[in-house]
């Protein structure tokens, strides 16, 4: 038996790269998974290849999100683990604050960062006492990352806020700051020359893979992380040094 046995989990923007390895680890420990996704001919196939089932959300719009968990709900009675990994990435613009395109930017607003609240309101009246929020954040929160970098920085205060706001619960609520990780999402963004010289700024000199991520997700859903909570935790070979 897994660590996850009779446990149900939601993991948003599990349809690929690190969101499909969180589902893939989860369902490993015995989960029963809801990969959530945009994409439903992707999401579908993690979800097969998972035993769970797919739902097809979009994470900014609250009627979506609150169909996604009505549909864990139905299929397998309550929800355990939120897993808010969904967001705007792969193929996104690059622009500065200033001058970036004022609806591309509030698109990406809602689903960067409204996206992982509008999720958690919906979850959370389903979910069982000792059950766990895990949202993605990553080291672009504290680096010059423009909007994308922005977006982060809510991630990290969404997470401690609904901390405390969901800690009489019984629910706890964390997040992952990776680094630099080596997905077909990343590849779109980050140019192949500037990759050598970023890597050489990390303490262990490689990028990340979403095995690298896995572990931590899995430790902070789990009963070990009891007292564990409001946390942001970087997974990112050393690139970011916090006080």
């Amino acid at each position: 038996m897994g660590r996850f046995e009779g446990k149900v989990a939601i993991v948003t923007g599990a349809a690929r790269g690190i969101g499909e390895a969180y589902a893939r680890a989860l369902a490993g420990e015995g989960a029963s998974v809801v990969v959530a996704d945009l994409d439903a001919e992707r999401g579908a196939k993690v979800a097969e290849a998972v035993g769970g089932v797919f739902a097809r959300v979009d994470v900014s719009d609250p009627d979506s999100a609150r169909a996604m968990a009505d549909l864990a709900v139905e299929r397998y009675g309550g929800i355990d683990f939120l897993v808010n990994n969904a967001a705007i990435y792969g193929g996104m613009r690059l622009d500065l604050l200033i001058t970036v395109d004022w609806d591309y930017y509030k698109r990406f607003m809602a689903v960067n960062l409204d996206g992982a609240l509008n999720c958690a309101r919906a979850c959370y009246p389903h979910m069982r006492r000792g059950g766990a929020i895990v949202n993605q954040s990553s080291t672009a929160a504290w680096v010059y990352s423009g909007f994308y970098g922005l977006a982060k920085v809510g991630v990290n205060g969404l997470t401690q806020q609904l901390a405390h706001e969901l800690g009489g619960r019984g629910i706890r609520v964390n997040a992952i700051a990776p680094g630099p990780t080596d997905t077909e999402a990343t590849r779109t963004v980050v140019p192949e020359p500037y990759i050598g010289d970023l890597v050489k700024q990390f303490a262990i000199k490689r990028l990340g893979t979403p095995a690298d991520l896995t572990g931590m997700l899995l430790f902070l859903l789990s009963d070990e992380a009891s007292w564990v909570t409001g946390q942001v935790f970087n997974v990112d070979g050393g690139q970011v040094f916090r006080a």
